[in-house]
């Protein structure tokens, strides 16, 4: 079994590793626990998601106001499409949980962190497309 954290409701599921993407549901919300789409987090879900998941999660550190961060969002969601359920995407507002963002030592947005196991394996500030950020988490877990 598989542990993964709900995007809705934060419930931590534990999922056989042969449900598929489309079938995969939280228990007690009943919403899927993959959409494809990155998931928007606030300072609690960020540590839920990162301490629960077993499976890697990446979070894009974007502000509103960013005009390259702007530019990667539709990258970062078709990347969120290509790999889920295998890496789990997520989005933190700099603006609105700066103390997350100083926490991760944040100096220019967008950077995107891999984590895994809740510890941080790779790291990369500027603004990719959705062939590259897929190749840079693939280039990560192999490392």
């Amino acid at each position: 079994m598989v542990e993964i954290v709900c995007p809705s409701c934060l419930t931590v599921n534990r999922v056989p590793p042969e449900r598929t993407a489309n079938t995969a549901r939280c228990g007690r919300c009943r919403e899927r626990l993959f959409t494809g789409q990155p998931v928007e987090l606030n300072a609690a879900a960020l540590d839920k998601h990162l301490a629960r998941n077993a499976i890697p999660v990446v979070v894009d550190f974007w502000a509103g106001w960013c005009g390259p961060c702007m530019v990667m969002a539709p990258e970062f969601r078709k990347a969120a499409e290509a790999m889920e359920p295998q890496v789990r995407f997520a989005k933190l507002d700099t603006e609105a949980v700066p103390e997350r963002a100083a926490a991760y030592g944040i100096r220019s947005i967008p950077t995107m962190i891999l984590f895994r196991g809740g510890r941080e394996v790779a790291r990369q500030p500027g603004a990719l497309t959705a062939g590259q950020i897929v190749q840079w988490i693939r280039d990560a877990a192999r490392g």
